[in-house]
C-alpha cells in the first residue's frame, strides 16, 4: 500500500460539502422534525437492506509491523492471541474476508523453501518462531473457522525493506543472488527484467497455492517503484540486454505483463479455481495522457510510473479481480473518489471490482474528519452493479473506531451478512437445496444430500406476498456447516412478519434454490 497522504497527487484537498445543520427556533420545530423522521427512516432503510453479495475486506500489513504482529519478537502466544482478536474485530464489524501481507520483502511468514523467514516475526531474518508453529496455516484456520475468506498477500519486487536497518539472512536471495537486485531510494528491488526474477517469483507463488488452502493470491501496487524526483530506475544495463527494440517504457511494461500472465498460468495449473487479483494505484493514466483516461491529474500513474497495465490483464482475463487504492476523498480537486469510482466500473472488463478505502486516512483532514466520509463511499459504490465490494487499508486503524466507522459497519452498511461475490467463469456448480426435517418449538433440521460440496446454509428473509427469489431477498444469517444443521426459527434475525428461506452455499459461493422454512 502507498502510505503518503497524497497518494501520489499533491497534498492540496478540496475542502468537501459538510451536512447542512439546521438550528431549530420555534416556527422551525415542526420542519426540523420532519427533517429529522426523514433522517431516521432513511438510517433504518439502510439497516434493513444490503446485498447478499458483497466482497467485504481488510488488509493486514506485516511490513514494518504496520498490522500484525504489533512489534517483533512477540512469544508464539501473544502473535496467536493479536491474530485472533484481530479477526473477531473484523468479523464483528461485518468482514467476511481479510488480506494478509505474507511476503513482505523476500522473506516469508511461512516455513519456504525459497525464502527466509520474516523478520517481523522474530526480529531476525531467517530465524523461526520458538517455540515453533506455522504462522500462516494458523492464519488460515482461524480465518476459515469464522467464515471469513484467507487472501495471501505477496509484494513481487520489494527484497530490502530499509538498507540501514532491516534484518538481512545469510541465506536471503540479495546475498546468494546479487546481481538480481537493483538498489532505489534506500531500498533494494528484485529486477523485472530477469527472466530468472520472473521464474523465482513464480515458483514461491506455485509453492504457496499448492500447499496452504488460501482463498486468494493478492498483490498490490509496488510493481516498478514509486518514481523518485530526479533519480532514474538503474535498469539500463538489464534494457540493453533484453529490450528487444521497444521502448524502454514498453519494455517495462512488458516485463510486468510477463510476470501477470505467468503467475496466472501457474495458480491455475495448480488450483483451477484460485482467484487472483491485483491492487491497484488508483489511477491508471489521467484524461491529459490518454483519451481513455481518468479526469484526474495524478502525479503518478500505473501505466506511466509504476508500469503495470491493469486494464490489459483484465481484458485478457489473466487477474480476477481488482483493487484500485481510491484513497482521495469525495470532492478531492485532483483525484475525486466518484469521478474515478465510475471510471473503474466503465473498465473492470466483466472482472470483479472491489474499491481500496483509505480509512487510515481518518482525522488528516476536514474531508476525513466528517464521519459521512466512509458511509458516503459505500453507499456511492453499491449504486453500480459492476462494484462488487470493498477492501480497507489497514486494520490497526479499526481498533480506534475512527469516526465512529466501526459502528457504522457493524450496525447499519454491515449489519446482516454477505457472501463473497461468485465468479461464474471459475465456478457456476449450483448445489442442490437443502432438505428440511420440522422440530419440536419452532426448529427446523436443514439436511443436505447434494453431491457436490458446500460450505454452508443461508438464511434469508422475504417479505409476506412478495416472490421467493434471491433479487427479493435479504441475507440474514450464514451457518458455516457442510451436512446439517438446527436452526431455531425464533432467533432468526430480522425474521418477524417475514417469510423464513434458507438456501445451501456451494464452496465458490454459488446458491443453491430456496427451501421455505416459514
Amino acid at each position: 500500500m502507498y502510505l503518503s497522504t497524497a497518494t501520489g497527487i499533491s497534498s492540496t484537498f478540496q475542502k468537501p460539502p459538510h451536512h447542512i445543520i439546521y438550528l431549530c427556533t420555534m416556527k422551525r420545530i415542526l420542519t426540523c422534525s420532519l427533517l429529522l423522521l426523514t433522517t431516521l427512516l432513511t438510517t433504518a432503510s439502510f439497516a434493513q437492506v444490503s446485498p447478499a453479495y458483497e466482497f467485504r475486506a481488510v488488509w493486514v500489513a506485516t511490513v514494518s509491523n504496520i498490522d500484525w504482529p504489533s512489534r517483533k519478537n512477540l512469544s508464539v502466544e501473544q502473535q496467536k492471541l493479536e491474530f485472533t482478536r484481530l479477526l473477531d474485530m473484523h468479523q464483528a464489524n461485518g468482514m467476511n474476508a481479510v488480506i494478509v501481507q505474507v511476503r513482505p520483502a523476500a522473506d516469508a511468514l511461512y516455513p519456504s523453501p525459497y525464502e527466509p523467514w520474516s523478520e517481523f516475526l522474530t526480529g531476525r531474518q531467517g530465524v523461526a518462531p520458538a517455540p515453533y508453529y506455522d504462522p500462516l496455516e494458523f492464519m488460515i484456520d482461524e480465518t476459515h473457522k469464522r467464515g471469513m475468506e484467507f487472501h495471501a498477500w505477496l509484494n513481487p519486487y520489494r527484497a530490502v525493506f530499509n538498507m540501514l536497518t532491516s534484518s538481512v539472512a545469510p541465506n536471503h536471495l540479495t546475498k546468494t543472488k546479487p546481481e538480481w537486485f537493483l538498489v532505489y531510494g534506500g531500498k533494494k528491488y528484485f529486477n523485472p527484467g530477469l527472466p530468472e526474477v520472473r521464474e523465482h517469483t513464480v515458483k514461491v507463488v506455485k509453492d504457496l497455492v499448492t500447499r496452504y488452502n488460501i482463498d486468494g493470491v493478492h498483490m498490490d501496487d509496488y510493481f516498478y517503484p514509486y518514481r523518485i524526483d530526479g533519480k532514474e530506475f538503474p535498469d539500463q544495463k538489464t534494457y540493453a540486454q533484453y529490450g528487444r527494440g521497444l521502448s524502454k517504457d514498453d519494455w517495462r511494461r512488458s516485463n510486468c505483463d510477463s510476470v501477470i500472465f505467468e503467475l496466472f498460468t501457474a495458480i491455475r495449473s495448480v488450483k483451477p479455481k484460485m482467484r487472483f487479483g491485483i491492487s491497484p494505484f488508483g489511477i491508471w493514466r489521467n484524461k491529459s495522457q490518454d483519451p481513455m483516461g481518468s479526469d484526474t491529474r495524478g502525479g503518478q500513474t500505473n501505466y506511466d510510473d509504476l508500469y503495470a497495465d491493469i486494464l490489459l490483464w483484465l481484458q485478457k482475463g489473466w487477474i480476477d479481480y481488482v483493487t484500485p487504492q481510491l484513497y482521495w476523498e469525495r470532492g478531492h480537486k485532483l483525484a475525486d473518489y466518484d469521478i474515478l469510482l465510475k471510471w473503474w466500473n466503465e473498465h473492470a472488463y466483466g472482472k470483479h471490482l472491489y474499491i481500496g478505502h483509505g480509512i487510515y486516512r481518518a482525522g488528516t483532514n476536514a474531508a476525513w474528519r466528517n464521519p459521512d466520509e466512509i458511509p458516503a463511499e459505500i453507499r456511492e459504490l453499491r449504486k453500480y452493479s459492476t462494484t462488487q465490494g470493498s477492501i480497507y487499508f489497514n486494520s490497526k486503524v479499526f481498533e480506534k473506531n475512527p469516526n465512529g466507522w466501526n459502528d457504522s459497519l457493524r450496525n447499519n452498511y454491515y449489519r446482516h451478512p454477505a457472501l463473497i461475490p461468485a465468479m461464474p467463469w471459475i465456478d457456476n456448480a449450483i448445489p442442490s437445496q437443502p432438505l428440511t426435517e420440522k422440530l419440536d418449538n419452532d426448529q427446523v433440521k436443514l439436511v443436505y444430500k447434494g453431491e457436490d460440496k458446500i460450505r454452508a446454509f443461508a438464511i434469508f428473509t422475504v417479505a409476506p406476498g412478495v416472490e421467493p427469489k434471491f433479487t427479493n431477498a435479504q441475507l440474514v444469517q450464514l451457518i458455516i456447516a457442510d451436512k446439517t444443521v438446527t436452526v431455531d426459527l425464533n432467533k432468526v434475525p430480522d425474521a418477524k412478519g417475514m417469510k423464513i428461506y434458507a438456501a445451501s452455499v456451494s464452496p465458490y459461493n454459488n446458491i443453491s434454490p430456496f427451501t421455505e422454512l416459514r
